[in-house]
């Protein structure tokens, strides 16, 4: 299966390909552009910004690390529409489960009711938030989403400084 080169999620239909990236939807294809840049800021960057995210406070409790990716699944059908999500969130674990729980919530009031997807694809993101709260990411060391997403950051916040410079 494909992954998006931007946000990680893993692409069952479709998606967005430029090159050899493949992006799951139009938004992640637009911000994947900064992959280009990210693709050369140095290692040792990367690699130490990567340790103090990891180390450091969940940015959404405040409380202790550690910090990684944690991807919420959701879906909402309504007879034949149907859509469905994944958002990585980064925070310390706790959180990253009340994410999950609470997607997984809303994916088994709202995801049903749209022929055929729903039907088919509730399941399966249900299925992938369990997976998520049983597994986690391994806490001793960053995970590689992590570290995807700190080299678009840096990569993100160079190209934004770029702007300011110009005339």
């Amino acid at each position: 299966m494909a992954t998006c080169g931007y946000c990680g999620t893993t692409i069952l239909f479709g998606g967005v390909k430029d090159n050899d990236l493949r992006f799951c939807n139009n938004e992640c294809h637009q911000k994947g552009q900064v992959l280009v840049v990210s693709r050369s800021v140095p290692k040792d960057i990367v690699d130490n910004q990567v340790r103090q995210v990891h180390r450091g406070p969940c940015p959404k409790c405040k409380g202790s690390g550690p910090v990684d990716v944690h991807t919420a699944h959701r879906i909402y059908s309504a007879l034949v529409y149907t859509s469905w999500s994944s958002t990585p969130n980064v925070s310390c674990r706790s959180c990253g489960i009340k994410s999950q729980i609470g997607n997984t919530i809303f994916s088994l009031a709202l995801g049903w009711w749209g022929f055929p997807w729903g039907l088919i694809m509730t399941p399966i993101q249900i299925g992938r938030n369990i997976f998520g709260i049983i597994k986690g990411p391994d806490e001793s060391k960053p995970s590689d989403k992590l570290e995807n997403l700190v080299r678009i950051s840096i990569a993100s916040q160079a190209l934004q400084d770029q702007k300011t410079v110009r005339p």
